[in-house]
Protein backbone atom coordinates (compact mmCIF):
# COMPACT_ATOMS: atom_id res chain seq x y z
CA UNK A 1 0.00 0.00 0.00
CA UNK A 2 1.27 3.32 -1.15
CA UNK A 3 1.40 5.92 1.83
CA UNK A 4 -0.71 8.89 1.52
CA UNK A 5 2.69 11.28 1.35
CA UNK A 6 4.05 9.31 -1.37
CA UNK A 7 0.86 9.72 -3.40
CA UNK A 8 0.64 13.71 -2.43
CA UNK A 9 4.46 13.94 -4.05
CA UNK A 10 3.29 11.96 -6.61
CA UNK A 11 -0.05 14.24 -7.43
CA UNK A 12 2.62 17.33 -6.65
CA UNK A 13 4.70 15.51 -9.51
CA UNK A 14 1.64 15.53 -12.15
CA UNK A 15 0.51 19.30 -11.36
CA UNK A 16 3.66 21.00 -12.01
CA UNK A 17 4.26 18.52 -14.90
CA UNK A 18 0.10 19.63 -16.77
CA UNK A 19 1.44 23.23 -15.57
CA UNK A 20 3.47 23.88 -18.83
CA UNK A 21 0.63 22.37 -20.67
CA UNK A 22 -2.37 24.65 -18.79
CA UNK A 23 -0.13 27.44 -19.44
CA UNK A 24 0.10 27.35 -23.19
CA UNK A 25 -3.52 26.02 -24.04
CA UNK A 26 -5.79 28.33 -20.99
CA UNK A 27 -6.18 32.24 -20.56
CA UNK A 28 -4.77 33.62 -17.87
CA UNK A 29 -7.87 33.68 -15.80
CA UNK A 30 -8.46 29.93 -16.66
CA UNK A 31 -5.28 29.05 -15.37
CA UNK A 32 -5.87 30.57 -12.65
CA UNK A 33 -9.33 28.48 -11.87
CA UNK A 34 -7.16 25.25 -12.84
CA UNK A 35 -4.14 26.24 -10.46
CA UNK A 36 -6.95 26.43 -7.77
CA UNK A 37 -8.26 22.94 -8.63
CA UNK A 38 -4.67 21.33 -8.89
CA UNK A 39 -3.51 22.83 -5.14
CA UNK A 40 -7.29 20.78 -4.16
CA UNK A 41 -5.68 17.58 -6.08
CA UNK A 42 -2.44 17.67 -4.32
CA UNK A 43 -3.99 18.09 -1.28
CA UNK A 44 -7.18 16.32 -1.27
CA UNK A 45 -6.63 13.89 -4.08
CA UNK A 46 -7.63 12.31 -7.35
CA UNK A 47 -11.83 13.19 -5.95
CA UNK A 48 -11.41 16.50 -6.77
CA UNK A 49 -11.45 15.94 -10.03
CA UNK A 50 -14.43 14.44 -10.44
CA UNK A 51 -17.46 16.47 -12.26
CA UNK A 52 -19.32 16.70 -9.08
CA UNK A 53 -16.85 18.73 -7.77
CA UNK A 54 -17.11 21.45 -10.21
CA UNK A 55 -19.97 23.68 -8.74
CA UNK A 56 -18.32 23.37 -4.96
CA UNK A 57 -14.40 24.79 -6.36
CA UNK A 58 -16.35 26.58 -8.09
CA UNK A 59 -18.01 28.58 -4.90
CA UNK A 60 -15.13 28.11 -3.10
CA UNK A 61 -12.52 30.18 -5.47
CA UNK A 62 -15.03 32.72 -6.36
CA UNK A 63 -16.44 33.24 -2.73
CA UNK A 64 -19.94 31.92 -3.61
CA UNK A 65 -20.91 34.10 -6.35
CA UNK A 66 -21.05 31.64 -9.78
CA UNK A 67 -22.05 35.02 -12.04
CA UNK A 68 -18.16 36.07 -10.90
CA UNK A 69 -16.75 32.85 -11.84
CA UNK A 70 -19.00 32.89 -15.87
CA UNK A 71 -17.71 36.58 -16.10
CA UNK A 72 -14.16 34.84 -15.53
CA UNK A 73 -14.55 31.81 -17.50
CA UNK A 74 -16.98 31.80 -19.81
CA UNK A 75 -20.86 30.02 -20.19
CA UNK A 76 -21.18 27.11 -17.91
CA UNK A 77 -20.72 24.65 -20.72
CA UNK A 78 -17.63 26.15 -21.19
CA UNK A 79 -16.19 25.90 -17.79
CA UNK A 80 -17.50 22.22 -17.60
CA UNK A 81 -14.98 21.65 -20.85
CA UNK A 82 -11.94 23.61 -19.07
CA UNK A 83 -12.13 21.23 -16.02
CA UNK A 84 -12.74 18.32 -17.87
CA UNK A 85 -10.36 19.25 -20.48
CA UNK A 86 -7.26 20.72 -18.44
CA UNK A 87 -7.20 16.94 -17.01
CA UNK A 88 -5.82 15.14 -20.02
CA UNK A 89 -2.44 17.29 -19.66
CA UNK A 90 -2.55 16.23 -15.73
CA UNK A 91 -2.36 12.51 -16.39
CA UNK A 92 -0.22 13.25 -20.19
CA UNK A 93 2.22 15.07 -18.57
CA UNK A 94 3.63 12.08 -16.57
CA UNK A 95 3.11 9.20 -19.43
Amino acid sequence: MISSRTDSTTRDVRAASARGYINSQFNTKQQAFLDFVLSHYVAVGVEELEREKLTPLLRLKYHNSIADAVADLGKPEEIGSIFAGFQKYLYQAVA
